[in-house]
């Protein structure tokens, strides 16, 4: 199928500015069944860009993060031939608490590997998107990592301690082999910002489908190197979609990524 990407980021970043941002500062949340936030704006953005999608591709099924377990269940075993794979606004808690740092992600997914990825921030007005095979875009400009930085002790890592395991978390706060640590509080940005070469490692405890499909394949298609694997299971490069959390870690090169992969299991 003949998918138009410059029209999925027009109507992207046009959802966002229509709905997100207009509530920015000025929202109530409620809690959902696994502790999370949801909004209005949570609840309206999936509506329009759900509505906008059937509009121009009615064949094709949403999986989005505002549905239940069960209707997400049923579209990914049965959207083998394609689904749009919906966070519509990933960093709930940092746009509710006020904090600028937010986005939307959407990914297209065939055979459970995602081909097209589009995030878009509307506070810094970026778009990031890739296209499996096609490379990866910020604003229209290529997006290519580069080799520059190549040692743990110099690189910046992108690491969400709240989802590790109590002993990995506490070798990394006692005993970093990172120069310096953040964490923004959007997994969607934290896939772009590392395709933007803004930081070199990147590890999380347990991210959901629709918080990584787009923005693992934009890094991906930048340049970059990750593993997501089920907390406590075996190794994939690229596993089956599931429901399930996935623990995912990458570097910007090889060098790192095999430097930072046998730091975090020094049993290999």
């Amino acid at each position: 199928m003949n998918i138009d990407t410059e029209l999925l980021c027009g109507l992207l970043a046009e959802s966002a500015h229509t709905e997100l941002m207009p509530r920015f500062k000025h929202i109530d949340s409620h809690t959902k069944t696994d502790g999370s936030l949801v909004t209005e704006a949570d609840i309206a953005m999936q509506q329009s860009i759900k509505a906008q999608l059937n509009r121009h591709y009615p064949q094709i099924p949403l999986l989005g993060e505002e549905m239940s377990s069960e209707q997400q269940a049923a579209i990914l075993e049965n959207g083998k031939q394609g689904f749009w794979c919906l966070d519509p606004l990933d960093g709930t808690s940092n746009y509710v608490a006020g904090m600028p740092c937010f986005a939307v992600s959407l990914a297209y997914m065939i055979n459970g590997q995602a081909q097209i990825g589009i995030v878009f921030d509307p506070v810094r007005d970026e778009l990031f998107h890739a296209v499996k095979g096609g490379g990866a875009w910020l604003n229209h400009q290529p997006l290519k990592l580069s080799c520059s930085t190549s040692q743990l002790n110099r690189s910046i890592a992108m690491v969400d301690f709240k989802r590790l395991a109590l002993p990995l978390a506490t070798r990394l706060a006692t005993d970093p082999p990172y120069l310096s640590q953040r964490s923004i509080g959007s997994v969607a940005l934290d896939w772009c910002w590392l395709a933007a070469g803004r930081l070199q490692l990147y590890l999380h405890g347990g991210a959901k489908l629709w918080d990584y499909a787009a923005g693992a394949l934009i890094f991906e298609q930048a340049g970059g190197f990750f593993r997501l694997t089920k907390p406590h299971a075996s190794q994939s490069d690229h596993p089956i979609p599931s429901l399930d959390p996935q623990m995912a870690m990458g570097a910007t090169n090889r060098v790192l990524f095999d430097a930072w992969n046998l730091w975090l299991d020094p049993n290999k």
